[in-house]
């Protein structure tokens, strides 16, 4: 399957065909479509068929492995035979909103220097979780740096590392619960310049002045070490 939203974050759509389905869902041989992973919900959208009907899609999900992407039909949808013209369309407006909120995230790992425990991203709103024992966190100066960091626009940039070079540089991964999938040679980091470098195979915006001011909402103890940091896009806190 081609994986599209590897290479354009930005597509929106794109022709495909069917090549295979069952109760789990519907495969394509190539998509737009992002599966849940990493804490960011998979996308949902339609299928645009060539007699002018439609397929909602209400998730997408992993299947056997990171190659196979499962798009899950609205339940009762007709059923698809393989080798059927599709085209694949994002909710884009949603879609925005995720790689907005999932690029913060990453600048709310870098003001925060702590392992991070756990994490979600969210529509218009996200969370991580950090270790932090006996430490305290200041909401206000957390969503200063962070709206300082998006208003100086750093570019953003996926690229590519070999599992040698990732073993060899182990502070890169700063997720506790979740490693980088290794064994395929490479894998994927995600680069803001000057700013957080770490594995990462989500969606992501260009620069991150595109991701607009944000609020921190409120920082919660769950536990005696793990600190939880809620933040929304601005207007989103409701």
């Amino acid at each position: 399957m081609d994986l599209l939203f590897r290479q354009d974050a930005y597509l929106k759509s794109c022709d495909a065909a069917v090549v295979g389905v069952d109760e789990k869902g519907i495969r394509l041989d190539r998509t737009v479509f992002y599966p849940m992973g990493g804490g960011q919900p998979g996308d949902v959208g339609r299928l645009a068929l060539p007699d002018g009907g439609v397929i909602e899609i209400v998730d997408t999900v992993k299947g056997a492995n990171h190659e196979d992407v499962v798009h899950v039909p609205k339940p009762g949808s007709p059923s698809l035979a393989p080798g059927t013209k599709v085209r694949a369309e994002i909710d884009w407006d949603r879609r925005h909103r995720l790689m907005r909120m999932h690029t913060c995230l990453h600048l709310l790992s870098a003001v925060i220097k702590g392992d991070v425990t756990g994490g979600q991203v969210g529509d218009g709103k996200g969370r991580l979780d950090f270790n932090l024992p006996d430490q305290s966190l200041d909401k206000d100066l957390i969503a200063r740096e962070i709206n300082r960091l998006i208003q100086e626009d750093h570019p953003v940039n996926p690229r590519w590392i070999t599992d040698e070079e990732l073993a060899a540089q182990p502070e890169l991964v700063r997720t506790m619960p979740v490693k980088p999938p290794m064994g395929t040679g490479k894998v994927r980091l995600l680069d803001i310049d000057g700013v957080d470098l770490q594995p990462c195979g989500g969606t992501h915006v260009a620069r991150t002045g595109e991701i607009g001011p944000i609020e921190v909402i409120k920082i919660e103890n769950k536990g005696k070490m793990n600190r939880r940091v809620n933040l929304a896009l601005a207007g989103a806190a409701q």
